[in-house]
């Protein structure tokens, strides 16, 4: 088999078996292909013992198939083994980039759900392992005793989980009284009861933007920031994603252009580092900054 042909194969087979579900038009028009092409590569897959799914009009690559679950026996762990991962895992920093990466790579190939227990803290497992299940199987659930981060209301969420963060500390869920999707902090979480529904609003799910001080929203402003040496290295260690929009502006300077989905994460940010930020770009941004310390300005008299 030719090179070319090999890739668009693998590239066919990642989307096949992404969360995401795709119709042969949405696969087409993604790699560039003809349908005549993409069926041809799926009956490829198929007679090489790979198990072929269809729901209505959307196709994936069942991760049951004999060839994944070979791959998954390569990577069992015993239960010392996981307390030794777990061990190691949790000796990085939440914020390192790595961690993320690991604890993501982990859950798209370990098929065993109870790997939720391992790579999540203790008193969380159950929480993250029931969400799992729930957007493996399209559930319900209720978020029970959510605090939220606006106010001390703590109330039960009925939602529609759907997808994780990298680092699985926030869940995008479909919140089925608000009608809206939002993202829901699992620490915040008290408990999950899985509910026997199926999801009613999956056309709906769709995942919001979150910028690199862990804002979220749907809405993006484009900012640019003049950092000198102090404000770069303590903006790369609490926010390491931050490292890939930085460029150097001569000696101890570097420019930081990024969209963010709201104001209120890197105004907290600049408030602490006055000196040592300039904003060169986004009026919207220095008209919130000087709102923001008008505002706790008044709050001191």
């Amino acid at each position: 088999m030719d090179q070319p042909k090999l890739e668009r194969l693998l590239r066919l087979m990642k989307m096949l078996t992404a969360n995401t579900e795709y119709t042969i038009d949405d696969l087409a028009e993604r790699l560039q292909m003809s349908r005549r092409t993409i069926y041809r590569y799926i009956d490829t897959f198929r007679a090489a013992g790979f198990v072929i799914r269809k729901n209505d009009d959307h196709i994936r690559l069942d991760k049951e198939s004999p060839h994944f679950k070979d791959i998954s026996q390569l990577i069992h762990f015993t239960e010392e083994e996981a307390a030794i991962l777990k061990s190691a895992i949790e000796s990085i920093d939440d914020n390192n980039l790595l961690k993320q990466n690991l604890k993501r790579k982990l859950y798209s190939v370990y098929e065993n759900r109870s790997l939720a227990n391992t790579v999540v803290k203790g008193k969380l497992s159950a929480i993250v392992h029931n969400l799992v299940e729930a957007i493996a199987e399209k559930r319900q659930v209720i978020l029970q005793e959510y605090r939220s981060a606006h106010g001390a209301a703590v109330r039960n969420r009925r939602v529609e989980p759907f997808a994780f963060t990298t680092n699985y500390v926030n869940v995008w869920c479909y919140d089925l009284d608000a009608g809206i999707c939002k993202l829901f902090k699992t620490s915040r979480i008290g408990a999950v009861m899985p509910l026997d529904r199926d999801w009613e609003h999956e056309a709906e799910h769709t995942e919001g933007f979150i910028d690199i001080f862990r804002m979220n929203g749907h809405d993006r402003h484009r900012i640019t920031l003049r950092l000198g040496m102090l404000a770069r290295n303590l903006l790369v260690e609490e926010y390491p994603l931050a490292e890939r929009d930085l460029v150097s502006d001569g000696p101890g300077h570097w420019l930081l252009t990024t969209d963010v989905a709201g104001f209120a994460g890197v105004t907290r940010f600049i408030a602490g580092l006055l000196d040592d930020i300039e904003i060169l770009d986004s009026p919207e941004l220095k008209r919130y900054v000087a709102d923001y310390f008008r505002r706790n300005t008044d709050m001191l008299r």
